[in-house]
This record gives structure tokens, sequence and C-alpha cells, in this order.
């Protein structure tokens, strides 16, 4: 019998790349989302921080203060509000930036999805060659047998 040559995937290398590609995006992407977390609490504490201040300086100006005392509030209150919208604004950037990560992510999925159905349809047709290969063999030896048993009788 003549031996197939083995299968081999001319695109074995571009598969093994965007499988590390890949991997190394959903590192990034884990990141990504770490880094949003992170500041997603940012924000919660310094709302949670505005908040008892707030509660504070109602709770004062219900039972009197002066009016230094209320400028003062009203004065750490703004301070508060812009810190919360800059950590806002950052929350929002990190999110669009891990939106656009987990994009390269699902990109890079199919990229790679791509190739291995590539692969599979190769193989497949390969299987193919090596059993039309093994029957031509057989149909080969079965004839060749015939004509041996053919001459023997002769």
């Amino acid at each position: 019998m003549v031996p197939m040559k083995k299968f081999r995937f001319s695109m074995e290398t571009v598969l093994h790349y965007r499988e590390q590609l890949l991997d190394s995006l959903r590192i990034e992407h884990a990141a990504a989302i770490a880094r949003v977390r992170e500041q997603e609490a940012v924000v919660q504490t310094l709302q949670q921080q505005f908040d008892e201040v707030n509660a504070e300086y109602r709770d004062r100006k219900q039972q009197g203060m002066t009016i230094a005392d209320a400028v003062g509030y009203d004065l750490m209150l703004r301070v508060q509000e812009k810190e919360i919208e800059k950590a806002n604004d950052e929350l929002r950037a990190r999110k669009r930036a891990e939106e656009s990560k987990r994009k390269e992510v699902i990109h890079a999925k199919t990229d790679k999805a791509t190739i291995e159905k590539l692969k599979e349809k190769k193989y497949q047709l390969y299987q193919k060659a090596v059993q039309k290969s093994e029957e031509q063999f057989i149909d080969e030896f079965v004839s060749n047998a015939r004509v041996m048993a053919g001459a023997a009788i002769h």
C-alpha cells in the first residue's frame, strides 16, 4: 500500500498565532473589567460620602447653624459633586475601553473559528483522499490477485 503523507494544515502557524492573540486579548479584557469594577467602587464610595455629608448638613440646618457653617457645608458638597462627576467621567472612559476590548475579543474569536473551520474542511478532504487511495489500492490488489489466479490456472 502506498502511504499517504501525514495531514498537515498549511495555516497551522496562523491558527497558533490567533490562539495566542485571543488568549492575550482575553487577559486584557479581564483587566479592563477589573478597572471598571474598581472605578465603580470609587464612584460608590464618593456618593456615600456625599450622602453622609448632605444628611449631616440637613440635620444641622434643622437644628440651626451659622451662615459660615452653612457656606462651609455648601462648599464641601460642591467639591464632592465635582469629584463624583470626575469619577463618573473616568468610569465612562473605562467602560468604553472595556467595550472596545470586548469587541476585539469577539473579532479574534471569529477569526480563530474561521481558521479552525478551514482546518476541519481540509482535514475532511484529506480523509476522503486517504479513503480513495485505500480503495484504489484494494481494487488494484484484487485485480492483480485475479490476474495472478487466472495465470496460475493456465
